[in-house]
């Protein structure tokens, strides 16, 4: 498939991911970010697994819980507070500044040195969204924009390091989609029951929203991403992360009622310029392959999370 259908269909996950927004606040129970969370991704990432029927061997074992971590365990509860806590469109341009930040860690973990294109692209992007959302940016609230900015942090640092450590041989983007959704949703499970207790009552109303969110908002939109991942570079990818925040401006005009101001338009119409540019002139490196190698067998008595380990907390503290 070329580029161009591949970044597309990359795309349609944060197109996906700019309706979370609406679900949380119109169709969820409130203030329970832990509980959303795990709803969100241990159901998807079950049904993953059971599709692909592949579970991780040796260092992998490590290396999934470690990017379940990051794309999932800690960036869901994470997102969800800042829903709360936050209007959608401050959460949105505190979460935009996540291409600059993939554009710094590409260049420690991936050896891709910064461009100006690529950093002026990704302040262009945030000032974009900006526009876009100013009218719903509100008061500040000291605690959502910390949740908004550390949950960019954790899919940033998760992004850079999924491209960094490629997949398995013989192993596809389901599989490893499905590795990620569970570590991050068996990670969340505890603390959401530790934290909120137990789970709310459930309508028909959030009955659906939590479906929605597990399948196409997760299952299908994860995979999606994850496989743009192995085909682009970290940067193209995370470029396209301005349309979730356009995405979800265009739901409130077209759907509540929400109008778009000459500014707004103005906005939307450089945010979206700069995910195009985010698109171009990007050359993948030449020296780190797709794939990883073939993995060895498990070795007698050796832990395979302490096998990746060293390397593991190497990347993360360089990451973070």
């Amino acid at each position: 498939m070329n580029r161009v259908a591949t970044v597309l269909l990359t795309a349609l996950a944060p197109v996906s991911w700019g309706t979370t927004y609406a679900v949380t606040t119109e169709f969820l129970p409130p203030d329970r970010p832990l509980f959303t969370g795990m709803m969100r991704a241990l159901p998807a990432g079950l049904v993953l697994l059971a599709l692909a029927r592949v579970l991780p061997r040796g260092v992998w074992w490590g290396k999934a819980a470690v990017l379940g971590a990051l794309n999932i365990g800690a960036f869901f509860p994470l997102l969800f507070l800042a829903a709360y806590r936050l209007p959608g469109g401050m959460a949105a341009v505190v979460g935009s500044v996540g291409p600059l930040i993939v554009v710094g860690l590409s260049a420690v973990l991936l050896g891709q040195r910064p461009t100006a294109r690529s950093v002026l692209t990704g302040l262009v992007a945030a000032f974009g969204v900006s526009l876009v959302v100013l009218k719903a940016a509100g008061a500040l609230d000291a605690v959502g924009v910390a949740a908004a900015f550390a949950s960019s942090a954790s899919m940033s640092a998760g992004t850079v390091l999924t491209k960094r450590w490629g997949r398995p041989d013989g192993v596809g983007p389901l599989a490893l989609t499905a590795w990620q959704l569970t570590a991050g949703g068996l990670l969340i499970a505890p603390l959401a029951f530790l934290v909120e207790g137990a789970p709310p009552a459930l309508d028909g109303r959030a009955v659906a929203g939590y479906l929605y969110l597990a399948l196409a908002n997760t299952a299908v939109a994860y995979w999606l991403w994850f496989r743009g991942i192995g085909r682009l570079t970290a940067t193209q990818v995370t470029f396209l992360g301005p349309l979730s925040p356009l995405t979800a401006a265009v739901l409130g005009w077209a759907a509540l009622g929400q109008s778009l101001t000459p500014v707004q338009l103005a906005g939307m119409t450089l945010a979206f310029g700069a995910t195009v540019a985010g698109q171009l002139g990007i050359r993948p490196p030449a020296a780190r392959p797709l794939r990883s190698p073939a993995l060895p067998l498990r070795s007698p008595g050796r832990s395979d999370v302490a096998e990746v380990a060293p390397e593991a907390l190497r990347d993360v503290s360089r990451a973070l």
